[in-house]
């Protein structure tokens, strides 16, 4: 028993003590949430905007056709646009997406970290976008009409009534999509950002000790995920006591 606790002594000493590798750990975690947070921000951004337009086209579709004129071809082209940006995301893999945006689209960029915020954004805002048009198509029509008795416009109606409605509505969904997103970042090794499972892998391969570094890596995910649905939960009861 003495002798096995020594062993992993020695080894958790050369995984993260030598060379002061456990700052590797430290540096790849920050990264990961840095591109966790700002990709949450842009594919909200997002999927805000497009689940506007395609919640308005679905919900409007019968007077935009029936009034026709321009305004019925530009919704019709922008809906349009955004299904074709939800089959490809949502039909391609993450790390295919971040590959193309890595050595394609920004192939001349120096800026790693923000290639990654920029291809986790745009794929998590589809995402996004489709639990935001959820939670608008289920707010209820008398909405719109008391949002129009109050003189506002569609635009108006959407702004102050509709959206925060659906926020409401939709945030434990948000919140577990950033979770998701968090774990998906794992991939962004794949272009050589120093993300948390990327600093892991390079302990293991100058160690050439696979069980320390990855464990300890598989630790640190797992207590983020543990405290972020603790958070989750607790907003759910919350917002569970307020609509009594």
């Amino acid at each position: 028993m003495k002798e096995k606790f020594i062993e992993l002594k020695e080894e958790f000493v050369l995984n993260f003590i030598d060379g002061g590798r456990w700052k590797w750990l430290v540096d790849g975690l920050g990264n990961t949430l840095i591109i966790t947070l700002f990709a949450t921000l842009i594919g909200a951004l997002i999927g805000v905007i497009i689940a506007t337009v395609r919640s308005t086209y679905d919900k409007n579709f019968e007077t935009l056709q029936k009034n026709g004129g321009i305004g019925y071809y530009v919704m019709k082209v922008l809906n349009g646009i955004c299904k074709v940006y939800l089959a490809v995301i949502r039909g391609t893999p993450v790390v295919i997406q971040l590959l193309i945006i890595y050595f394609i689209v920004f192939a001349k960029s120096n800026n790693d970290l923000f290639i990654a915020i920029f291809a986790f954004g745009v794929n998590s805002g589809a995402y996004v976008a489709e639990i935001f048009r959820g939670g608008i198509m289920s707010i209820d029509n008398g909405q719109f009409e008391a949002g129009r008795s109050l003189g506002f416009n569609y635009v108006q109606t959407m702004i102050y009534i509709v959206i925060p409605q659906t926020i409401k509505t939709v945030l434990p969904t948000l919140c577990n999509e950033f979770i998701v997103l968090l774990k998906e970042t794992s991939v962004a090794g794949y272009v050589g950002i120093m993300d948390l499972t990327k600093a892991g892998d390079l302990i293991r391969g100058r160690t050439f000790s696979a069980f320390m570094p990855l464990i300890a890596v598989a630790l640190i995910y797992l207590t983020i995920v543990l405290i972020l649905t603790k958070l989750v939960s607790i907003l759910e009861r919350r917002l569970r006591r307020s609509e009594r």
